[in-house]
């Protein structure tokens, strides 16, 4: 029986969210399934995926065969390095340790480029809603001097309507 690890669709129409599956083969997309192993929602920034980490290393070494997509979630989280790792200490490459730590390095790395671009994220909207609000300020000035420019000719033609009704009433007397 081959095994896959795959998407199971769940979600709205328009508002897709996944759980990560280990499913027959021959099952459907969304059918029956072995066990669930995490979850995977595309929607927010950055993608919000929860896996079992363990399960998913345990399932690819009992030959698992993940979708494109999952594939890329699983060297996302590291899974896939952690896999290949586990070869080269079964092949006598690596010991235990030297595969523990290298792992625990690259890590540490893909924390912090995540967090940086977390960081750079958060500062890009920042910048981009004090740009918005002095565009909208620019904007609200402009309509205040026309108002106040439309206001200003109102009151002068109803100076000059006064004025000539004044001149004919002083004409008249």
């Amino acid at each position: 029986m081959p095994t896959k690890m795959r998407l199971q669709r769940r979600g709205k129409k328009g508002q897709p969210f996944y759980h990560i599956v280990i499913a027959d083969g021959r099952a459907p997309r969304d059918g029956k399934f072995i066990e669930k192993i995490g979850t995977y929602n595309p929607l927010t920034t950055p993608a919000d995926i929860n896996l079992e980490f363990d399960k998913a290393l345990d399932w690819l070494q009992k030959g698992a065969d993940p979708t494109e997509t999952v594939r890329a979630i699983l060297k996302y989280r590291g899974v896939i390095y952690k896999y290949h790792l586990l070869k080269g200490v079964k092949k006598g490459a690596l010991t235990e340790e030297q595969a523990e730590a290298r792992f625990q390095s690259w890590l540490n790395d893909k924390n912090a480029r995540i967090e940086e671009k977390a960081q750079s994220k958060k500062e890009e909207e920042r910048t981009s809603s004090k740009q918005r609000l002095a565009e909208e300020t620019k904007v609200k000035e402009a309509r205040a001097q026309e108002i106040a420019a439309k206001r200003q000719k109102d009151v002068e033609e109803k100076v000059a309507e006064v004025q000539e009704k004044v001149a004919e009433v002083a004409a008249e007397e």
